[in-house]
């Protein structure tokens, strides 16, 4: 199968009925999110790490945020493999054939990391974050009086980005396919990289050295293992190449034996 051509017009129609049909599964991630609401944001409220929390409303919109709030995520959370497959779907016109099939491949891995981000931040870098600043609180003699909304909000602030940055693999591996990434670039941008990941996990972390760490650490070995599955993706790539100029070749010379 070859690469369909499409007009601007085209290209805006497909992605207009693509944000549509994630926009639909949104809504009804949020709806589902609304009906399950009660009882997980009860379990998150007595979770070891914040059982031992006083949770206020301080302001009477406060519960209807924390509702709004967690029906949003969870439709994210839900959505997540909607919105990768529509992505897919929206670029594989402009692929070859293989590279369609290779880069659909990519969506369960993707979700799978996704998964894994939420996993990580929510059962290894929260309760480790809010023990400390409950000892922090206690040494500084100060009495822990939490809204519930400053409490999910902080909550939703540390796991949701972590589902998104354990893509960090996925996206290399996709632009390593498309060739606008080589594994040579990824390692020779290394330092700015770590730079930039320095600073994303500032953005998450409170300010404190150890859960700075706990957040930058998983990052960089994100992005090694980037350029692992990047070297990987380039022999790939450039195997198919060969065998696609090979095949050009075969086909010419068989067209001139033709001619003759």
């Amino acid at each position: 199968m070859q690469q369909k051509n499409m007009s601007f017009v085209e290209h805006f129609g497909e992605l207009r009925k693509r944000l549509m049909i994630i926009a639909f599964f949104l809504v009804a991630g949020m709806g589902l999110g609304f009906f399950i609401a009660p009882n997980v944001i009860s379990y998150l409220q007595n979770i070891p790490p914040a059982q031992d929390f006083p949770m206020n409303a301080f302001h009477l919109t406060d519960p209807l945020k924390v509702y709004m709030n967690f029906a949003f995520f969870t439709g994210v959370v839900i959505t997540f493999p909607v919105i990768m497959y529509q992505l897919w779907g929206f670029i594989s016109p402009g692929l070859m054939e293989k590279e369609r099939k290779v880069t659909l491949s990519y969506i369960p891995v993707s979700v799978v990391l996704f998964l894994g981000g939420l996993a990580f931040s929510f059962y290894i870098l929260f309760p480790y974050v809010i023990e400390f600043l409950g000892n922090l609180a206690d040494r500084l003699n100060i009495t822990e009086q939490y809204g519930i909304n400053e409490y999910f909000a902080f909550l939703f602030q540390l796991t949701i980005p972590f589902g998104f940055l354990f893509q960090l693999p996925v996206v290399v591996m996709f632009l390593t396919r498309l060739g606008i990434v080589t594994p040579t670039f990824l390692s020779q941008i290394r330092k700015y990289a770590y730079f930039v990941l320095l600073i994303i996990a500032g953005f998450i972390t409170p300010p404190e050295i150890v859960s700075h760490l706990m957040v930058t650490l998983p990052m960089f070995l994100l992005y090694e293992l980037s350029i692992t599955v990047s070297r990987f993706a380039h022999k790939r790539m450039l195997k198919a190449e060969a065998e696609r100029q090979r095949e050009l070749v075969e086909q010419e010379q068989s067209n001139r034996r033709d001619d003759k």
